[in-house]
């Protein structure tokens, strides 16, 4: 096996972690998983709007980050565009973001990011994150949204809104990857 591939395996079994992917997904997000997808994306369409999501394992990201970014794409408007990264599980699209566009800021898993244009118009790192509610953190991004944004929102409609589960999970309870 290349060494790198050991390098860049997940730290978590992908069953396990599913659900913190899924909601992020169900409410209109789009994973990236390689530098050509975080290039196409983040850089293609200069004018849009772009979220982008580094999801995590951690107690801020299930408790309350999550559940907050998906509260405030319930809003009026909203980013053109919604992608994650998932920390510690699409290793190389993490890093890469965190080389080529937030070199200037410490690693911080959960983060939002607005991007324009390959550029920086907001972000709210980890400590930004950390004993707020989900209610704290949608109305920080609304203002935001606000400012910033002009995609009629919601992202997803209120009735499967009102279905979302969030799930609360210590990352200490998961299986780690135990494939090659």
């Amino acid at each position: 096996m290349d060494k790198y591939e050991i390098q860049y395996r997940p730290n978590y079994d992908p069953a396990a972690i599913q659900y913190m992917r899924d909601e992020l997904t169900v409410v209109g997000f789009t994973e990236l998983s390689t530098l050509e997808e975080v290039d196409q994306t983040l850089l293609q369409h200069p004018e849009e709007t772009v979220l982008l999501v580094v999801n995590s394992v951690c107690g801020c990201a299930a408790g309350s980050a999550r559940p907050g970014v998906a509260l405030a794409l319930q809003h009026k408007e909203i980013p053109d565009q919604l992608v994650t990264v998932f920390a510690g599980m699409d290793k190389k699209a993490v890093e890469y973001v965190r080389q080529r566009f937030l070199s200037s800021y410490v690693p911080s898993s959960p983060c939002f990011v607005l991007f324009r244009n390959g550029k920086i118009e907001f972000i709210m790192e980890r400590k930004d994150l950390v004993n707020r509610s989900p209610e704290e953190i949608s109305e920080i991004l609304i203002r935001v949204f606000d400012e910033k944004c002009q995609r009629p929102g919601p992202s997803i409609s209120p009735e499967k809104y009102a279905q979302l589960e969030n799930v609360v999970i210590c990352s200490s309870h998961l299986p780690k990857y135990q494939g090659n």
